[in-house]
Formats: structure tokens, sequence, C-alpha cells
């Protein structure tokens, strides 16, 4: 009896967890359907969902066969059974790994005799659950009809690997499979990725600008933030496109900066663009930078690239939808923001790229006269900030060279709007930045536990410092480094609420009229983020 209470016990278990993983993929069949029938879409067939790089694991044939499930039951759309799906493409030896390009779809559509197919891609994610980006894609044309995202509880337990493939050695006919290299793993820190891709074409001035100001805010964001209690580290990349004055070999398209932690650099880049007519191929810059920039592979990790513009997103020589399907592939929101009206953007092709790629769509008004808002904790920060920069201690003449850019990095942001110095010196008090300027500033190396004090070169130090006792410079050095733990310690409580008025104030501006682009960029990675399980005190 007791076995048999077990067993059941067992059975109900199991049945629960089934019921709490599907309910999500039954709202997406749902609105795939609703979707479907719109367009009058009358049979379709449900592909496997891969992770990236074409790589499956046992949850991409148990999300297909759900999916094809729920989407049978709602009875808006006839769907191929899932094993005649294989037995087809088994008997034309056509093998789907990844990307599929619009030439795919096409022999997809002869092969199954339908005209949409349903595909998407999986990512998993902390705490047992997998991301599923569904898309409906036509195909005859390649374009995508509808698309939906879910998370779902992860039942299965074996990690993504990617197919076997055979591989010619040479003339003889020899082949071998590779190796196959294991995905999905965590990398058990936090880490955040975003990519900024900025149209400089004419009249882009006024995106600039908001990027110039608005940057700090942005990366401010993440400073106080926590994943699984610890603070993310931050790296930004930047890249340009648009410009007559860039190659058109290479699609007027520059890389400013790869990814860095080093945001200093990444505000200098900003201050020293000018806009320029010139085409703008958003597909290519995307492509450019998916392939381009150094992605982590690890599942937790949020990785986003963020686009903004105002010219059609279908321009250029390079397909937009495999650049999407490539980012979402790897596991990267495209995040598209459009410069102008919300309506002409999603004509434009502004929207359906976003969904492509599991992404956000929001449009700005990028020539906005923005109203920076001052927090009543800027003062204080500002005075702070003035009182740690007496603490730096440059070595050598790398020091005083990175010591005399930072400064003017503060004074333009600070001429360039009001609240963005206070911004920039709540970043600098961050974890992060001491670990960066711990490359230049004696005082950061050992306040950041980088460095002892007395492993220091006194070489490298002022004449003050140099000229002490080897016990009294360490003391001396000691002693800067505390004070400035305790004024970044201040400055951190501050910045915390600092972020939380300045989001009440966002909310409130937000329903008042057009976005900012940094309004537009942090409600996406609030959403975003807190899918990878960050948490935004400001919130």
């Amino acid at each position: 009896m007791k076995k048999l209470t077990a067993m059941l016990a067992f059975a109900a278990l199991a049945l629960s967890a089934g019921t709490v993983s599907a309910e999500p993929l039954e709202k997406m069949a749902k609105k795939l359907a609703g979707g479907l029938q719109e367009k009058k879409i009358a049979k379709v067939a449900v592909l496997d969902f891969q992770y990236h790089e074409g790589a499956r694991s046992s949850g991409s044939t148990i999300v297909q066969e759900r999916l094809t499930t729920y989407l049978a039951e709602t009875g808006k759309v006839e769907v191929i059974e899932r094993n005649l799906i294989k037995k087809l493409l088994e008997e034309r030896k056509l093998e789907l790994t990844g990307v599929i390009d619009p030439q795919t779809t096409r022999e997809l559509g002869k092969i199954l005799g339908v005209s949409v197919v349903i595909t998407g891609t999986l990512n998993d994610l902390p705490e047992k659950e997998t991301e599923v980006n569904a898309r409906a894609v036509e195909t005859e044309t390649g374009k995508i009809i509808t698309a939906a995202k879910a998370e779902i509880d992860r039942t299965w337990t074996d990690s993504p690997v990617k197919p076997v493939q055979t591989v010619s050695t040479g003339s003889t006919g020899t082949k071998t499979p590779p190796v196959i290299t294991p995905s999905g793993k965590f990398l058990g820190k936090p880490l955040v990725q975003i990519a900024i891709l900025l149209d400089t074409s004419n009249s882009m001035d006024g995106l600039i600008n908001q990027a110039r100001t608005q940057i700090w805010s942005i990366v401010n964001e993440f400073v106080s933030a926590e994943q699984k209690g610890k603070n993310p580290e931050i790296q930004v990349a930047l890249y340009e496109y648009g410009n007559s004055s860039l190659s058109a070999a290479d699609g007027y398209i520059r890389r400013l900066t790869p990814f860095t932690t080093n945001l200093n650099s990444v505000s200098e880049m900003l201050f020293s663009l000018k806009t320029n007519g010139g085409e703008e191929y958003c597909g290519w810059v995307v492509k450019d930078a998916v392939e381009g920039l150094e992605w982590s592979s690890y599942a937790d990790v949020y990785k986003a690239i963020f686009i903004a513009g105002n010219e059609p997103f279908t321009q250029g020589p390079v397909s937009f939808l495999e650049s999407m399907q490539k980012a979402s592939a790897a596991g990267i929101f495209v995040n598209t923001i459009y410069c102008g009206d919300r309506q002409r953007g999603i004509a434009e092709q502004w929207k359906a790229s976003a969904e492509a790629a599991g992404g956000d769509y929001s449009n700005i008004d990028q020539q906005l006269q923005v109203k920076y808002v001052t927090a009543p904790q800027d003062d204080e920060i500002a005075a702070l900030s003035a009182k740690m920069n007496r603490t730096q201690v440059p070595m050598g003449m790398k020091g005083i060279s990175a010591r005399d850019d930072m400064r003017k990095a503060e004074q333009r942001t600070a001429l360039a709007a009001p609240g963005a110095a206070a911004a920039m010196s709540s970043y600098r008090a961050s974890a992060q930045a001491s670990k960066s300027e711990a490359e230049w500033d004696a005082v950061a190396a050992v306040a950041s536990g980088q460095r002892k004090a007395e492993s220091i070169n006194k070489e490298e130090l002022p004449s003050d410092l140099r000229n002490l006792s080897d016990s009294d410079r360490k003391q001396k050095l000691e002693s800067l480094a505390a004070e400035r733990k305790a004024i970044q310690k201040k400055i951190a409580e501050l910045n915390i609420a600092r972020q939380k008025y300045l989001a009440e104030q966002e909310r409130a501006a937000s329903k008042k009229g057009p976005k900012t682009l940094e309004q537009a960029i942090l409600e996406t990675v609030r959403k975003q983020g807190a899918a990878k399980g960050i948490k935004f005190k400001a919130e």
C-alpha cells in the first residue's frame, strides 16, 4: 500500500510539473494561432526549437511536440504531425542547423506542403527555466507573420549539443565527425554585455547628444543592481553606422569600441562623433556586432544590442532577417529604437526586426529638447566626488595622462547636462570603476584589493610619497584607500536613493510625452535583465 501511495504521489508531482511548464506554451500557441488566423493561414509545420548555432537537447523536441499539440487544439490551423516532418526531411536529406534563411524556408514550404513554418530558439535561464522564442515564418518570402515569447520550467536535464556533421578529409573521401561542443552552461557570476549601434547620418545630432549625456544613467542602472547577491560587471561596445564619411565597402559602419569596462573611453568616443549623410544598413551593422564582438557563450549572461535610427530597417545588401536570426541563435536580444513616429517605424520593419530576435521595439523623438531632472542627492554626490578625486595618486606618466583624461570627461559631461555628472560620479564609486582605475591610480589599486600598498613601485609615485619611508608610504596609501572606500560607500547609498527618485520622475514624464533614448533603453533592460535574474534597486 505504501508503495502504491508513493507511486501515485510521484505521478501527481510529474503531472503538476508538466502542467506548470505547459501553460505558457499553451498561451503561446493561442497567440500564434490568432495571428495565423488573421492572415488566413490554414496549414503549418512546427520545426524543432534549437539553441545557439543549431545545438539541440531533448527540450528541442519537447517544445516542438507540445506546441504542435496546443496549436492543433486551438482548431484554428491544421498542423503537420512531427514524425511526418522528420520523415520528409530525412528523405530529402535536409538538415536544419540553426539559422533558417529565405532559400531554406522556400525549400521547406515545398517539401512539407505548407505556406508557413513555426520555428524558434531556446535559451536556458537560471533557476531551471528556459526562454522560448517562436516565430511564424512565411516560407515563400521569409517574412515573419507573427511571433511570441514564453518562459517555461525546464523539465529536461541534458545539456544542448551541436549536431554531429561529417567533414571531408581530402581526396580519399574519408569523413570524420567533428568534436561536439556542449553549450548552455552558466557563468556563475553576473555579467552584462550591451552593444549600442547609433545612426550618425544627417539629422541624428539630437540622438548623439542624448547618448552623450545619458550613457552614464544607462550603465549606472546596473551599478546598484544585483544578481544572486552580486553586482554585475558591465561591458559596453559602441558602433556608428550610416555616415557617408565611412567606407562604403564596409557598409558605412565603424566600431568605435569593442566590449570594454572603461566607460570613460565610451564617453570620449560619443563626444567625438559627427553626423554626415549616408546609407543606413541596419542588417549589416547588426551582423557586424553579432559576429565581430566577443559575446559570452554562457546562458545566464544578459546580452543585448540596441540599434537606433530613422530609415527603413530593410536597407542594404545584408538580409536584416538573417542578422536577427543569428543574434537570436546566440542568445542576444536585439532591441530596435526608431527615431520618429511609432507607426512609421512599424511600417519600416523596426518592430518586426526586434520581434525576430526576441527584442523590444520602441520609438523616440531624437530632436527632443531633453529636460534634465536633477535629484536632491546631486549636490552631495558632486561634493563627495570632488573629495574622492583628491585621494587619487596617479602612477607614472600613464597615470597622470589617465587622470587628466578622466577630469576632462567629467568636465564635458557636467557642461553637457545637469545631473549627468552625478550619474558619472555614482558610477565611479562602483567596484567596476575602481577596478578599471586601479590600472593607473595607486589608491584605487589598494582600495579595490588589486594590489598591496607595499607592492607599488615608489618610483611611479609623486615625489611627496616617493620621499617617504617604506612604512610611512604604506600607511599613507592605506589611509587614502580607507578614505576612498568610505566616500564610495556614501555615494553608493546616495545613488540608490537618487535612482529611485529619478525612476519615479521618469515614469511620470513618460506618460506626458515622447521617450528619450535613456527611457527607451532603461525600460527594456529592466524587463530583460529581470528575466536573467537581475534585480534593480531603483524599481
